[in-house]
This record gives C-alpha cells, structure tokens and sequence, in this order.
C-alpha cells in the first residue's frame, strides 16, 4: 500500500474530508508533494508556523540540541538550559508580573494547567468562559468550548461553567466571588477573528479584580507576532494573571506554556507536591526551536512587519464575492457572499495549490494566517489568486 492508503487505514482521523496531500518537504510558505506539485501555506498548519517552515536558524537549533541530550527526566526534576533559556526569555518581553513559566506539550494542556492553578489558587469551584470559543480538545478544555455541537456526545463535562457572549458588557455579572477563572481569548480566533469592543477587556479586568478571579488569556493562536504585537493583549493595555500560550511558540515543533505570577505558580509545588505534572512537557530539542523562533520574530521585527502584509491582504482582497473582511496583523477573516459554499471554495483553492482554512464557528468565513516571513510579492500574488479563484467559483 501507499502512504494515501495506509494514512487512512491506520491512522486515526479527525474529520470524514481530511486535506489528503502528501508532503516531502516544506519550505518558507511552501509545502511540496513527492511529485514536485507546491502549495502555498496560507494558514500556518493553523497559526503555528509563524517563522515559516524549516527556517534555517530552528532547524540548526534542533539539530544542534538533538545532538546533546533529548528527554532526560520528567518535568522539573532537572536543570536544562534550553527551559532555563527560553523561560528566562520569556519573562523579560512579558509584563512584570508573569514572571514564572510553566511548560508543557501543546494548547489544550496549556489550558489544563491553567485552570487547575487558578482552582488551586482561589479554592473556587466555577468557571466562566465565551460562546464560540475554543481552547482544545482535552475534557477541561472542550467543558469550556463555546460550542454544544462539538461536545455533546462528550457530557457530562466538568460542572460549573458559565458561558457568556464575547463583547457582551451586561454578561460580565456571570463572573462572581464564587468564580475561579475566566478563560477568554483576547481576540476570537474560530468565531471568525472577532475583536473586542473598545473597553471591553478593560471591563472584564475590572469584574475579574471585584470579585477576585483570575483573569486568563488564551493566546494558542494569537501569540508570537499573529496579530501586529508579540501578543494579542498588547492591543488592549490589559495584563491576565494567566497566559496560554502553545502553536507559533515552538517554530513547528510541539510545544505549550501557561505563564503566571510565581507566587501562584509556586501553589503546584507542594500540599500536595506534583500539583500538575508531565512527562514531556519542556522537551529540550521543542525549547531550543521555541528560543530560535522567538529570536527570529523579535530580530527581524515579524510582529510589525504583520502589520503592514496584513494591511496588504486587505487592500488586494478587492473581489466583489468578498462581503466582509476582520483582522489585525496577519490574523484575517475573509467572510464571502452568502451564495458561495466556503468548504467548495476552499477545496478549489487547495486544486489551485492554496491551503486555506475554515473556522470551526463561522461558517461563511476562512482565514488567512500565513507565516510572518511571507513577502509583499508572495502577499500579492495569494490575493490575486484567491480573487481569480472567487470570479470562476459559481457556488
């Protein structure tokens, strides 16, 4: 059998319409099939890829790292310097306050440990959370997911989560003194890249401190430059006491952090010892591409230079099949005329050799998330395409 027939015989699959491609190797914006056939990466592997596929300085980090020491002790037991490096970094682009780093493999797990901390920390039984969020597929992540369609058959979920609408100001009396958390992305990525109305966050901080509840950003997808600033609550001059990080934050390879006050952080640690524990989480060779990536971003001004392809983006997306378009930084929804079927469109821009990507919660929508290094002529050219492509699509 070929790799088309054993992918899917063998491996488990997450939806009946997978891409399908086959890829041998992928380079800047680029994935290419065994056959020679590119493909330009418009989304990122969904937010991930920020500093472009196979950039030279991660895959020397990894290489160089790999050749030293792999997995040596589960978490924390052990003195590494690519966690110490990264962590040390870390903490000195971020806000005073998030001063102790806590890795781990992926988002969903960022979002596990985060909510376990702030449980820890307040003694608090309740949640609050956004409709048409998403945070993961673990069972605390999905309990606060947005949506019911994707986690009905999964009930019951963990108790005590309240669920209001992003940008609702009335809504923020859900959050009381008997509130643990609140778990929000500060820009909403899958509901379509929804922006929060002008003091809205400000508001929710101010709810968060009345009551003494943590306040806690999801950044998975956000971070690491996406949106314009090295991390989406830069926009909006308010710090969380938890921040999610995960996907661009490892230049492609796995990993995830929850960032927060070592003075809480310091509650895992003891009544009882192992208060959340992984095996992997911190892996040596995923912290050295993740110091890498964030080198690049930061010497090569990505987040700022996000700000002015984004811009592009939006200025070329001139088709009149286009009915609205949403964004900050390289972070766009493209939301189309109610006739066009965005799944069909979506597979014929992939015919064409574009990736593009719907969102979970806005169906009438894809995104354009590209990594941070595309060029103007390359921005251009996906424009153009994706214009062409919108006039000979009839439905």
């Amino acid at each position: 059998m070929n790799n088309r027939e054993l992918f899917f015989r063998h491996l488990g699959q997450t939806s009946l319409a997978p891409l399908g491609i086959e890829v041998s190797r992928a380079e800047g914006i680029y994935l290419y099939t065994p056959e020679g056939k590119r493909f330009m990466d418009l989304i990122s592997g969904v937010s991930v890829s920020n500093v472009g596929h196979c950039h030279p300085k991660v895959v020397e980090a990894v290489q160089m790292q790999a050749g030293r020491y792999m997995h040596l002790m589960v978490y924390g037991e052990i003195i590494q310097s690519p966690q110490v490096l990264l962590a040390k970094a870390l903490t000195e682009i971020l806000p005073e306050k998030l001063n102790c780093v806590y890795f781990v493999n992926s988002g969903s797990e960022s979002i596990e440990g985060a909510i376990k901390l702030a449980k820890r920390a307040t003694g608090r039984p309740n949640m609050v959370s956004c409709r048409k969020s998403y945070h993961g597929g673990t069972h605390g992540a999905l309990s606060l997911m947005g949506d019911e369609t994707m986690k009905f058959r999964y009930r019951p979920l963990l108790p005590g989560i309240r669920q209001i609408d992003f940008n609702s100001f009335e809504q923020l009396n859900a959050i009381d003194k008997t509130t643990a958390c609140v778990v929000i992305e500060p820009i909403q990525a899958e509901a379509g890249i929804i922006i929060p109305e002008a003091q809205y966050l400000q508001q929710l901080r101010k709810q968060c401190d009345e009551t003494g509840t943590l306040l806690i950003f999801d950044e998975v997808q956000t971070g690491f430059g996406r949106t314009g600033k090295l991390f989406a609550f830069e926009h909006f001059g308010v710090v969380p006491d938890i921040l999610c990080l995960a996907k661009g934050m490892g230049g492609g390879m796995p990993i995830g952090a929850f960032v927060a006050n070592k003075g809480i952080m310091d509650l895992f640690a003891d009544n009882p010892p192992l208060g959340h524990i992984t095996t992997f989480g911190g892996h040596p060779v995923s912290c050295a591409a993740a110091l890498a990536s964030l080198e690049i971003i930061l010497e090569n001004n990505l987040a700022e230079k996000a700000n002015q392809l984004g811009q592009l983006f939006v200025e070329n997306l001139t088709s009149a099949k286009i009915k609205n378009l949403r964004g900050i930084g390289l972070f766009i929804a493209v939301e189309l005329n109610q006739n066009i079927n965005v799944f069909e469109f979506i597979k014929t821009a992939l015919e064409y050799g574009l990736i593009l990507d719907p969102f979970l919660f806005c169906e009438n929508a894809f995104r354009i998330a590209p990594p941070l290094t595309i060029t103007t002529d390359q921005a251009l050219e996906a424009s153009g395409c994706i214009n062409r492509l919108l006039e000979i699509k009839e439905s």
